[in-house]
């Protein structure tokens, strides 16, 4: 099974595009804080995500910089041939099915 749940602070604006199909796509990235043992401190890991169709369109809209958000997906691996060093190359990435969001930053000083 192939499925995650992440909660963070987006650390762009989601980006859109609009495809010749009538796709639509958006990703952004989101920092999800964890404890390191080793540093006795708070870290964060950077995720990158991608969402499709309505929820992209959702996320190009009201996905901003410092919310937080709840993200269900999966991990995906794309694998490609580097153009310039001819290296084997891969990334991993996020593909969101729901988005939800949180709150912002100044939501939380706030309270």
């Amino acid at each position: 099974m192939n499925t995650v749940v992440l909660v963070g602070r987006v650390g762009r604006d989601a980006e859109i595009k609009y495809f010749e199909s009538g796709k639509v796509k958006a990703n952004f990235s989101i920092a999800v804080n964890r404890w390191d043992t080793k540093t006795k401190s708070e870290v964060a890991d950077w995720f990158n995500i991608d969402v499709w169709d309505k929820q992209a369109e959702f996320a190009g809209e009201y996905v901003k910089k410092g919310i937080q958000v709840a993200v269900d997906g999966r991990i995906q691996q794309d694998k490609w041939t580097d153009k310039v060093s001819g290296g084997d190359r891969e990334r991993f990435l996020v593909v969101a099915n729901n988005i939800r969001l949180l709150g912002s930053k100044r939501d939380a000083e706030v309270l």
